[in-house]
């Protein structure tokens, strides 16, 4: 079948699954899908014509939705989507990719006007790059996450303006390295009008979106240069555990008021906000940071694949 037919049928079966077994009303499944209650009613249609549901979902996607429920309900999450992994790491994060990419694309055909705010990372860049070309002049996007390398140079892992590129919405990059010299130089900068501008609209947005990294021996801040050995030597016996944005926490999700954190220039997290903070993670070395960032309620929303997804809710 073609890409679109897949999507569709992916759709049909998401749907299927909420009504038939999640006992989700269409309205609810319009909300959850970001879609119109006329569409959400035209998915379910094509759920039970395609033969994807009789007494059990006849689609792989049924164990996924599983998952993502109990993730849902063990964390209070107001979204979460879980892809099929086969064992492939690369197929596993191709699969997040898609689901992220699906995700943003259903945002921003939103015919009314929202804000998203974007972090970095290769998850995320790997997500953006599976968005279809569109136009969306109404829609802003803005940068949670300073666009400078400890070089100087540009980050290869930005991901606003690629977006922008591919939807014509205004953007609004953070001028800023991720972390500077010292907490005063990060005061001063952060007193700079058209940055309090920049951190006040990403404030605003109606959903960020954003990658995480583990804190450890691997740590990918330290591999990419934007801490020393000694940085991250001090982090971990501090607990670190994991860092989305620049901003790192311990195992109970909380952010740590000492070492890099102090310097970073990054919009910070809100734990417990009552917006739509999502987190686009897979992968052995994630699945510490996941859960803490989850428990922390660091974030609110999660794609993952079904291994991750697993071990997040073992024991």
């Amino acid at each position: 079948m073609a890409d679109g037919d897949n999507s569709r049928l992916d759709d049909a079966a998401r749907a299927g699954w909420l009504y038939y077994i999640a006992g989700r009303t269409q309205d609810d499944i319009a909300q959850a899908l970001n879609i119109s209650r006329p569409a959400a009613q035209r998915l379910v249609s094509l759920c039970r014509s395609e033969g994807l549901i009789s007494f059990r979902m006849n689609h792989p996607i049924n164990a996924c939705m599983e998952l993502a429920a109990r993730l849902r309900d063990r964390y209070e999450l107001l979204h979460c989507d879980v892809a099929p992994s086969d064992g492939s790491g690369e197929t596993a994060s191709l699969g997040v990719a898609s689901l992220g990419g699906l995700l943003i694309e259903r945002w921003l055909k939103s015919r009314t006007s929202l804000v998203m705010a974007l972090g970095t990372g290769r998850s995320m860049r790997a997500s953006i790059e599976r968005v279809s070309p569109m136009s969306c002049p109404l829609h802003r996007l803005v940068s949670l996450v300073g666009t400078i390398s400890p070089d100087g140079s540009a980050s290869p892992f930005d991901t606003l303006v690629k977006l922008a590129e591919i939807t014509k919405a205004q953007h609004f990059p953070m001028p800023l390295p991720l972390y500077v010299s010292s907490p005063e130089e990060r005061e001063q900068l952060l007193k700079i009008e058209s940055v309090r501008r920049i951190r006040a609209i990403a404030g605003e947005a109606d959903l960020w979106i954003m990658g995480i990294s583990q804190i450890g021996d691997d740590a990918v801040l330290y591999r990419d240069g934007f801490m020393t050995r000694s940085e991250l030597l001090e982090l971990v016996r501090h607990g670190a555990v994991g860092e989305v944005t620049g901003w790192v926490f311990d195992a109970a999700g909380k952010i740590l008021d000492r070492g890099t954190n102090l310097r970073v220039t990054s919009v910070p997290p809100e734990p417990g906000s009552p917006r739509l903070r999502i987190c686009i993670g897979q992968g052995a070395a994630k699945i510490l940071p996941l859960r803490a960032a989850l428990t922390g309620r660091i974030v609110n929303g999660l794609i993952t694949d079904e291994a991750t997804a697993r071990a997040i809710l073992a024991d």
